[in-house]
């Protein structure tokens, strides 16, 4: 449960798996098992020394919490298909997502015991660094294996800091529902091609835990509250790329399969046709040879795929958001973005206050 609980952190961008960590009362367990994973652990898997591993990883507490992260995972890809509502409700998810990450920003930022220039100075440089890097990346980022392999490494370094979301990182460099959609093709006949995906990303994710987190680990402990005044301002300047009420451009690709009419797929498609909402669904096409018997006939299968090729944020027209045709649905559209972003603010309040100002607690003891 404390892993369903840390997974579903992690996948809705704001509160992020290590804050809840912290709140659970599990982080130092989580870092000294990260850390248990050490030369001498790769060393002893790569001997095949199977008492050598099993001996130096906390192995039992990390496939329990990976379990439960794995089970959110897909409760917000399978039955929540959060890749889905981005597209089909794009105001209110990202009206969530916003007010998650600026309620998160205030969070750590109230943390803090005392105020100087030097954490202004280092919160202005994270601002600086976060908006040149969402202006820099562009809105249709890779999808080949080594991108995929660098989201993962980058992600789950920030899934294990208290306060800063993986998934924010990954919505940063556009991979966010591509890999929460990959997650929800498991299963499916498009489970090899989700593999692909996962694979490099998880390997990543490996990289990144071995390496990366050594690296911020010791930022950290050299200068707790210099880091995250970095970290909060990146944070701040990255906000620009979650505005909910965007202008939203799509490009649209196909993949035909020829099938036979009496197949599964094709009679699900006949009994209830999937709704034309992205990032993708199916469709059927013309039947190619009707002069068959019935039993002998092939048919299309479309399959319609949508990719985010641009984006650009917009103030919407507040006195008469029927009018606004930049909105998804007017003025509903225009009012779950206000009132999600203020959900997601209160909600992280409450976690803030249920923790009892977790992060602060957290380097309360760490030297500057």
């Amino acid at each position: 449960m404390k892993g369903f609980c840390m997974g579903s952190a992690d996948v809705v961008p704001g509160v992020s798996g290590g804050t809840m960590a912290l709140i659970l009362g599990i982080y130092q367990r989580l870092i000294y098992a990260i850390k248990s994973f050490d030369y001498p652990a790769l060393k002893a898997l790569f001997r095949f020394d199977l008492k050598g591993v099993l001996g130096e990883v906390h192995w039992f507490f990390m496939a329990a919490l990976l379990a439960g992260i794995l089970s959110a995972v897909l409760f917000f890809t399978k039955i929540v298909p959060l890749q889905v509502l981005m597209y089909s409700h794009p105001e209110l998810i990202y009206g969530l997502f916003f007010g998650l990450i600026v309620g998160s920003v205030f969070l750590l930022m109230f943390s803090f015991p005392h105020y100087n220039y030097r954490y202004f100075l280092l919160l202005l440089a994270g601002c600086a660094a976060g908006y040149q890097v969402v202006t820099m990346v562009p809105t249709d980022t890779p999808e080949n294996a080594a991108f995929v392999f660098f989201s993962g490494a980058i992600a789950i370094t920030a899934m294990i800091l208290p306060g800063i979301s993986g998934s924010f990182i990954l919505l940063i460099l556009r991979k966010y529902d591509y890999i929460l959609g990959s997650f929800g093709k498991l299963g499916t006949s498009d489970t090899l091609e989700a593999l692909g995906v996962l694979i490099p990303f998880g390997l990543g994710m490996i990289a990144g835990i071995v390496l990366f987190s050594r690296i911020l680990s010791w930022l950290l402990k050299w200068s707790y509250w210099g880091t995250l005044s970095v970290l909060i301002g990146f944070m701040a300047g990255s906000l620009y790329v979650i505005w909910p009420y965007q202008v939203r451009d799509y490009t649209e690709s196909v993949r035909t399969e020829q099938v036979a009419l009496t197949s599964s797929i094709v009679q699900e498609l006949q009994e209830q046709p999937m709704a034309a909402v992205p990032p993708d669904y199916f469709r059927l096409g013309e039947i190619v040879n009707p002069e068959a018997p019935a039993s002998e006939q092939v048919i299309v299968v479309e399959h319609v795929r949508f990719k985010l090729v641009s984006s650009s944020p917009f103030i919407p027209d507040y006195r008469n958001p029927d009018n606004d045709g930049r909105l998804s649905n007017g003025r509903t559209a225009y009012y779950q973005g206000i009132l999600m972003m203020f959900a997601g603010m209160v909600a992280v309040g409450l976690v803030g206050w249920f923790g009892g100002r977790v992060v602060g607690q957290e380097g309360a003891g760490s030297s500057e």
